[in-house]
């Protein structure tokens, strides 16, 4: 068969079955072929089948690889009988069955392979994009192909001296040559005459790699002279110089050598998931905990960020030095901050802004939902990321390191690397906790062609990961997380019954600490993050109120009766008397200094304490200068001289031109940027757009030249009624006539078939353009019917 053949067999698909092959390979209708042939066209063409033949398992794999070496068309039985012998004694002819029918429907779906039942063949292109097949080496007539007419008449004299080797026959030399080669009964006899060293030299080239490295690898010697194991099997053609340092063995030696079969050991099957099975309950609570823990921290990130933003670098990303602070505000390790910082740029948390990294207006929207909703977002985002968090201090191919949040650190294919291995692990038993290199080697059967370094690290980072987001806990699957896995979005419902009720209340203590026996609530974290330091986490938080903490909310614009009111209402004790002195004590100094803006001055009613902040001997580098009982001038900045007055320890608040308090607000630092749309790892258009595309190659199919508008005045329709035959039009899959203003509003009529209508445009395939396009409603200025 040839391409044209191909083309034919597709046109015969059904719709079905063209919708099931758009599906599978979206790439092909990007943008949309005008007709069948120009799908077939695309296809066939290289990078299209590799991306294909990336997608498929290695059983699928093999069945192409032993249709592509027949020198014809084969059938199933045929195809059966040659697996059948690479395959392992203990599989029974019915499991094999069943998988053969089940990679033959893959590969014709994908249109990989194309014919009748009894003579299928690999679709045009997929012979040579598979090449070298099987770990084979090139045929003898690429090995050979360099060597001159006296060489090969040597070697066909050596190789068959009373045969046709000798006499010509009038075929050339490298026809010749490679039947001897492709003969079972020749290579046997070849393989007699050599070593037993040669014979284990040529064992180990014969199931790949088919190559190695010899010194003077063209150095002619025939059979009679041949002493070393390699210069007997070169002396016989069983070995042959495709370099002056490189051999391979011919694909026909091979396959002889093989004894028939094209794979060594083909399991029909991928292999099991192997690992500790645990209780899944107790793993779902941990990851639950895991999950909850997350969150919080993602927020608390936010919540530093807010305050403290650390600068974006030239090139982007985020300083090694500020990945480091954060992962010491965080109490993390520095793997584990980098995540949480990666995971909340891809959830639109954060993004840069005025060279500063900076919480989003989105984050505001974010933290206000419930835990398991937060949660969802983050996962549905880590899962979907194209980025591989888990290189972060690595350094790239010019020894540069790779920082979090710089663009080098994404990776293409790392999405659906992610969502491969976590379908691996959804498709695990209840309670099983998969090895990694259990995991690995399942997804090196479902993707043999990947790249297995990359993949292999790429997996690893992202199961630890998984782990710490919660998606596992103890290494089992949470079912949250096979929730995630599914993308059917029930991982939020899974989650919120494990999660911890908020708590709204805490313990104050006589030592000045708070106990929050449980997580609290966002407004009460919020609050008494602002009024008092972490002290320690665990199964309950410890708070330390300190002069500085306390007075870090009063920067903030609260009250001394505003924080005491708050801590009354949220506490299970009485508010203890020397919380209550601290709070009052420091609200009574705070703010009895005023720095404004000279470049600055000092603004105080006591001029005794101006006199005291005149005398210590820390201020002199402030060159303060008296412009009034109650007023110091500074040439420093306002922000550097509150600084220099809290480091000598009083309580200044700077103030605006018109003598107002500047309030520094924890939240008012923002940048813009919204929450990530939902987003998943699979690429595959629309149900609609589908319909579309095959509609559109049908209708281009039958008609290679563009339909003509009818005669007559552009259709003008009520808009309600316009959108009412839209919509009937979608459900029916029928034509219509419709008039439309293009950019510069002129009135033209169009012959459409409606796909889909959303979020104010139609799409459809316009047959007076042969092309899929997207139609704005409020253009078109009517419609009409037409028949088919």
């Amino acid at each position: 068969m040839t391409g044209t053949d191909f083309s034919e067999w597709l046109r015969g698909r059904s719709d079905e079955r063209l919708r099931a092959l758009v599906a599978a390979r979206p790439e092909l209708v990007t943008p949309v072929p005008a007709h069948i042939d120009g799908l077939a066209a695309r296809a066939c063409s290289p990078s299209a089948i590799g991306r294909a033949l990336d997608r498929l398992d290695r059983f699928s794999l093999a069945v192409l690889e032993t249709l592509a070496l027949r020198p014809g068309p084969a059938g199933r039985e045929t195809l059966s009988s040659l697996l059948r012998r690479a395959v392992p004694g203990d599989r029974d002819d019915e499991t094999l069955g069943r998988a053969l029918d089940a990679a033959l429907d893959v590969l014709t779906t994908r249109a990989l392979v194309y014919g009748p039942g009894d003579a299928l063949l690999p679709a045009p292109g997929v012979a040579d994009a598979l090449e070298p097949p099987a770990a084979l080496g090139p045929p003898a007539a690429e090995v050979f192909r360099h060597h001159s007419p006296e060489r090969l008449d040597v070697l066909l004299r050596d190789i068959d001296p009373a045969g046709e080797g000798g006499s010509g026959g009038g075929r050339p030399a490298g026809e010749r040559l490679a039947a001897l080669l492709a003969d079972p009964a020749t290579v046997a006899r070849l393989v007699g005459e050599v070593s037993p060293q040669a014979r284990a030299a040529l064992d180990e080239l014969v199931w790949g790699p088919s190559s190695g490295r010899l010194p003077n690898a063209r150095r002619e010697v025939d059979a009679a002279s041949a002493h070393s194991p390699i210069e007997q099997l070169l002396a016989r053609g069983l070995l042959g110089a495709t370099g002056e340092e490189t051999v391979a063995l011919p694909r026909e030696v091979a396959l002889v050598l093989r004894d028939g079969r094209v794979h060594r050991d083909l399991s029909p099957g991928p292999p099991a998931l192997e690992g500790p099975v645990r209780d899944q309950d107790l793993a779902d609570r941990t990851g639950a905990g895991q999950a909850f823990t997350f969150v919080r921290t993602v927020e608390d990130l936010c919540e530093v960020w807010s305050v403290d933003p650390p600068g974006v670098l030239r090139a982007g990303g985020l300083a090694v030095r500020d990945l480091r602070r954060t992962a010491q505000l965080l109490d993390l390790p520095e793997w584990a901050a980098g995540l949480v910082v990666e995971v909340a740029h891809a959830a639109g948390l954060v993004a840069a802004g005025e060279g500063e990294w900076l919480p989003t207006g989105g984050y505001d929207g974010w933290r206000i939902k419930a835990t398991e909703d937060r949660w969802a977002v983050l996962a549905v985002a880590w899962a979907a990321m194209e980025r591989a968090p888990g290189l972060i201090g690595e350094r790239d191919d010019r020894d540069r390191p790779l920082n979090a949040l710089h663009p080098d650190l994404r990776r293409p294919g790392a999405a659906q690397m992610r969502a491969r291995m976590l379908a691996v692990l959804e498709s695990a038993p209840p309670g099983l906790a998969p090895t990694p290199e259990s995991v690995l080697a399942r997804l090196a059967w479902e993707q043999p062609r990947r790249r297995p370094a990359l993949r292999d690290r790429l997996v690893r980072f992202a199961l630890r990961e998984a782990e710490h987001i919660g998606v596992t806990g103890l290494g089992v699957p949470a079912t949250h997380g096979r929730a995630v896995a599914r993308g059917d979005g029930t991982a939020a419902g899974l989650l919120a019954p494990l999660l911890p009720e908020p708590v709204d209340h805490v313990l104050l203590q006589a030592d000045l600490t708070a106990v929050a026996p449980g997580p609290l609530t966002t407004d009460l974290g919020r609050r008494l993050a602002l009024t008092a330091d972490v002290e320690s986490k665990g199964g309950a938080t410890v708070y330390r109120f300190s002069e500085q903490s306390v007075r870090r909310a009063l920067d903030a614009g609260h009250s001394a009766d505003d924080l005491l009111a708050v801590l009354e209402r949220h506490s299970a004790t009485p508010v203890p008397q020397p919380l209550r002195y601290l709070v009052t004590d420091v609200a009574r100094r705070h703010g009895r200094i005023r720095v404004g803006t000279a470049s600055a001055y000092i603004r105080c009613d006591d001029p005794a304490l101006l006199d005291e902040v005149l005398a210590d001997k820390r201020a002199h580098l402030l060159r303060l200068r008296r412009l009034a009982p109650t007023v110091l001038a500074s040439k420093t900045s306002r922000a550097a001289l509150v600084d220099s007055l809290r480091a000598m320890g009083y309580a200044p608040v700077a103030e605006s031109l018109e003598g107002d308090v500047v309030v520094a607000r924890a939240d008012a630092r923002r940048t813009e940027g919204q929450l990530a749309a939902r987003v998943t790892a699979n690429n595959a258009p629309d149900p609609e757009v589908i319909d579309a595309a095959v509609r559109a190659m049908r209708a281009g199919d039958s008609r290679r030249r563009p339909v003509e508008a009818p005669e007559g005045q552009v259709p003008r329709s009520p808009a309600t009624a316009t959108i009412s035959a839209l919509q009937e039009a979608i459900r029916q899959g029928s034509r219509v006539w419709i008039g439309y203003l293009d950019s510069q509003g002129h009135a033209t009529s169009r012959i459409l078939e409606p796909a889909r209508m959303e979020g104010g445009y139609l799409t459809a395939y316009d047959e007076t353009r042969a092309t899929v396009h997207r139609f704005a409603l409020h253009r078109i200025t009517g419609i009409a019917e037409i028949g088919r």
